[in-house]
């Protein structure tokens, strides 16, 4: 960690950062777990390039999903331009029931709510930047800050063919996205590298891109890159049952991830994209 983040990061928390030791799993920002003088332990994000927003973002995330009170998330302990700084939790052995909290827990958050389809504020996913602007409706939030941006971004890998499709699924998604619902609180980029365990075994999110939506959105996520087993989805449902037709709209909700994945990683995910919108054409 660079001495000017230890500094800053220290005087934050009010002490003075001794050992660090950097942590694996991010391809965006640097991760360490940091030992302050006095003891406490914490974890550190730190990019020097970060927008001046993206950490005050995901602190936001962090928040309003914390406040649902429904599953753990890291505390918030510190936030600045170019740094975040989290409770460090200390990774357990999962609980026997694991996959039964986490889904009854998830049904719990997305019950929680939202005010809209959207969020206060823009946040990112990864590194991308994401509209969270409110609209009225759940398909034209899909289609104004979900599709249309990353169609936008991803033009010259996609193709023109494609973005015509893209144009073409936009006119039929009112009637495509199901029953109305009010917007759930989701966490936005729930894949299973983002799912912990505490220490004492309890399910625990990390990283959001957190805004008002529906709730088939996170969990189509979570289908899309495994990680998560059937019993997750089938205590969700029995939490909080699904609308019918869930299931011929995942690949619909599976579209936004795999476009965020394209404009982040390139055109190996096209096929994907592709085969998933010729579903609904």
């Amino acid at each position: 960690m660079q001495a000017s983040v230890r500094e800053r990061v220290g005087r934050a928390l009010g002490g003075r950062i001794g050992r660090t030791m950097r942590l694996s799993g991010g391809d965006i920002n640097d991760a360490f777990a940091a030992e302050l003088v006095d003891g406490r332990r914490v974890f550190v994000k730190t990019n020097a390039d970060a927008p001046a927003d993206m950490f005050v973002a995901e602190a936001d995330g962090l928040g309003w999903l914390a406040d649902a009170g429904a599953i753990a998330v890291p505390a918030v302990l510190a936030v600045g331009d170019d740094f975040l700084v989290l409770e460090l939790i200390e990774p357990g052995r999962r609980r026997a029931d694991f996959d039964e909290v986490l889904g009854r827990a998830l049904a719990a958050l997305h019950s929680r709510g939202a005010s809209g389809f959207g969020h206060g504020r823009d946040n990112f996913i990864g590194r991308l930047p994401q509209d969270n602007h409110a609209e009225t409706d759940w398909a034209t939030f899909y289609r104004e800050r979900r599709l249309a941006p990353m169609v936008s971004r991803a033009q010259g890998l996609l193709g023109r063919r494609l973005c015509d499709s893209f144009e073409r699924l936009s006119a039929r998604l009112p009637e495509l996205v199901g029953p109305a619902e009010p917007p759930a609180r989701l966490h936005g980029d729930l894949w299973g590298g983002n799912l912990h365990a505490t220490a004492g075994g309890e399910p625990c999110l990390i990283d959001p891109a957190a805004y008002g939506g529906h709730r088939e959105m996170d969990l189509a996520m979570m289908r899309l890159f495994g990680g998560f087993a059937p019993r997750v989805f089938a205590a969700y449902h029995e939490a909080l049952p699904l609308a019918p037709g869930h299931e011929g709209r995942v690949d619909l909700y599976q579209l936004y991830p795999l476009l965020v994945h394209v404009n982040l990683f390139g055109a190996g995910y096209v096929a994907g994209v592709q085969r998933a919108l010729e579903r609904y054409l």
